[in-house]
C-alpha cells in the first residue's frame, strides 16, 4: 500500500526521460549533420521517430532475464567447461571458416575446389 505513488511518479518520470532523449537526439542531429553533409534539420517528433527506429534496427525491447543462449555466455566459462576433443573440434571448425588463418606454424589450407 505505501508504494501507490510510484504509480502516480513513474508516467510522468518516463515522459520526461523520452523527451530528454529525443531533445539530446534532435540537437546533436541539429549541430552535426546539416555542417557535415547537408541534410535539413529535424523536430522533436522526428528525433523521437529515429529513437524508435534506431531501438528496432539495433537494440532490444529488454527482457533482460529468462533464458539465455549458450553463446551469451563469457568465452573463458564455455571454453573452461569443454572436453580436449570438444576444444579441437572448436579449434578445426574455426580454421575451416576462417580460410586457414590462425593455424599453427603459419601453414596455410587451401580451399576446396
Amino acid at each position: 500500500m505505501r508504494r501507490k505513488w510510484i504509480f502516480f511518479v513513474a508516467p510522468p518520470a518516463a515522459l520526461l526521460v523520452i523527451a530528454l532523449c529525443g531533445e539530446v537526439v534532435m540537437h546533436l542531429w541539429n549541430w552535426l549533420i546539416p555542417a557535415i553533409v547537408g541534410w535539413s534539420q529535424i523536430t522533436l517528433w522526428q528525433a523521437l521517430g529515429l529513437l524508435v527506429l534506431s531501438r528496432i534496427l539495433f537494440g532490444s525491447w529488454g527482457g533482460g532475464g529468462g533464458d539465455r543462449s549458450r553463446s551469451c555466455q563469457p568465452s573463458a566459462k564455455r571454453w573452461a567447461k569443454m572436453t580436449p576433443e570438444e576444444r579441437e573440434k572448436f579449434r578445426q571448425e574455426m580454421r575451416s571458416r576462417c580460410g586457414g588463418f590462425g593455424t599453427p606454424s603459419g601453414e596455410f589450407n587451401e580451399p576446396a575446389p
